[in-house]
């Protein structure tokens, strides 16, 4: 009997292991509880990316972009997560989980994914994270996927309140206003 109650646990040892090493890997990157929490939360088999684990789909991020541009014109819903209405992070979360990378379906949570770089280095598959519509909180509150390459003026494909999924630019428009950050998670 004992034996049998070893194999029964065994599985959930090894994922509880798994998950502590993944917290812990959260924890030294000095990410809020909330982030920690959010990654407990992951549907199973999802897979959690930090700045250590940089999962790269076979096909790249040219798939990424593709299969998130052949959402355009998709309305926008709040909260929505699917090809029938996404709200902004809902549309990444989306389009991420075709590719079995998990992001948090949130704009704050996902300013903390992957890895900051430098605006000027932002290249396809990248998130773009802004503030929401009043630009003096200098918070996150929208996000998109970049559609261009470095040194390119950056283009980007999101979910607007204003349009549903459609590209914009962030040079000369209300975006560069808004602008916060570039985040890596490929």
């Amino acid at each position: 009997m004992k034996k049998k109650k070893t194999l029964l646990f065994s599985p959930l040892l090894v994922l509880l292991a798994l998950f502590w090493a993944g917290s812990r890997n959260l924890l030294t990157q000095q990410a809020p509880d909330m982030e920690a929490t959010a990654a407990a939360s992951k549907p199973e088999g999802a897979v959690h990316l930090t700045a250590s684990a940089h999962a790269v789909p076979a096909n790249g991020s040219d798939s990424i972009v593709e299969y998130a541009m052949s959402l355009l014109g998709s309305p926008y819903v709040y909260a929505g997560i699917t090809p029938d209405g996404f709200d902004c992070s809902g549309f990444i979360t989306h389009v991420y989980g075709k590719f079995d990378i998990a992001v948090p379906h949130s704009s704050a949570l996902q300013a903390r994914e992957g890895v900051q770089v430098a605006r000027k280095e932002a290249r396809k598959g990248d998130l773009v994270i802004f503030t929401g519509t009043n630009a003096d909180v200098r918070e996150p509150g929208h996000v998109g996927i970049v559609i261009s390459s470095p040194g390119d003026t950056i283009e980007f494909v999101h979910s607007s309140s204003n349009g549903g999924v459609k590209v914009s630019e962030v040079e000369g428009t209300r975006y560069d206003l808004r602008f916060l950050q570039i985040r890596r998670i490929l």
